[in-house]
């Protein structure tokens, strides 16, 4: 990772980006302000922008992979427009409260966008199975059997944080579709992305496993803010440049640089 931010301007102006408005958000937490302050509404409004940043180069990175020719450089356009459809929920997002001036509706416009992810996310690990010869190690037993653990594991886990006491309100079927569907989805590419770590054998020469696992944490951070986000949305203690919102800048973030990082090692094969 450091030698992609010493070597990429694009990874400097992340890394930049990340602590300038890290220092912007602890700032207004010290100011005390009242949960729908503009100051907090403009951080919501801002930190998406990391997002787009992400999304743009993705798309780039993944023509320098070979873009739908390859089966990197369609896993690597798949996580780029993920990035991108939370950028577009979040300009929804803002939209509601700097055009319309009334209270985001759960569900919104916005939210369908961010929901959008997690097909492109799972369509995005599969052909990052799929590179990295996954399909190779499953054939052992040891391969066969973390392929049945880890993913039923990751569905109870899901079922005993997200679930688990769920009210399901039958006036709502759409609520009730996609908060059924999300925790479920995001098990789906989290536990490829897993096994996908950890049945990685020598890719490229091996320095592709440390970017897979550093793509993983980017996953399960967006996993964890999703979480909250449906646990203070139910409760509607939700609100803009809160702390869930700091979450997904922070997961954002890291798939940004997750997304860099394989510049640098395109950059590494071709020099060989």
């Amino acid at each position: 990772m450091l030698e992609t931010i010493k070597k990429q301007w694009s990874a400097k102006t992340a890394v930049v980006f990340f602590i300038l408005l890290t220092a912007w958000w602890i700032i207004l937490q010290f100011m005390n302000l009242p949960h729908e302050s503009e100051y907090n509404q403009l951080w919501a409004a801002v930190y998406g922008l990391v997002a787009l940043w992400g999304g743009i180069w993705g798309v780039i990175i993944s023509q320098k992979w070979g873009g739908l020719q390859s089966v990197m450089g369609k896993s690597i356009l798949f996580f780029a427009l993920g990035l991108l459809s939370q950028e577009i929920g979040q300009v929804l997002y803002s939209y509601y409260i700097y055009f319309l001036h009334q209270p985001i509706p759960y569900p919104s416009v916005g939210d369908y966008f961010f929901w959008a992810t997690v097909p492109l996310y799972i369509i995005a690990v599969i052909y990052l199975a799929r590179a990295s010869g996954v399909h190779i190690s499953l054939r052992s037993v040891t391969g066969k059997l973390q392929a049945v653990l880890i993913p039923a594991g990751i569905l109870l886990l899901c079922y005993a944080i997200f679930l688990q006491g769920y009210e399901f309100d039958w006036a709502d079927p759409i609520k009730i579709l996609i908060d059924l569907g999300v925790p479920i989805g995001e098990a789906v590419y989290i536990s490829i992305a897993l096994l996908t770590y950890m049945l990685t054998r020598g890719l490229l020469g091996g320095i592709m496993k440390n970017k897979v696992l550093f793509i993983l944490i980017a996953l399960l951070g967006e996993f964890i803010a999703d979480w909250v986000f449906l646990y203070q949305a139910s409760r509607e203690i939700w609100y803009a440049g809160g702390i869930n919102d700091y979450m997904y800048f922070v997961a954002y973030s890291l798939m940004v640089l997750g997304l860099l990082q394989l510049n640098t090692v395109l950059a590494k094969i071709r020099n060989k």
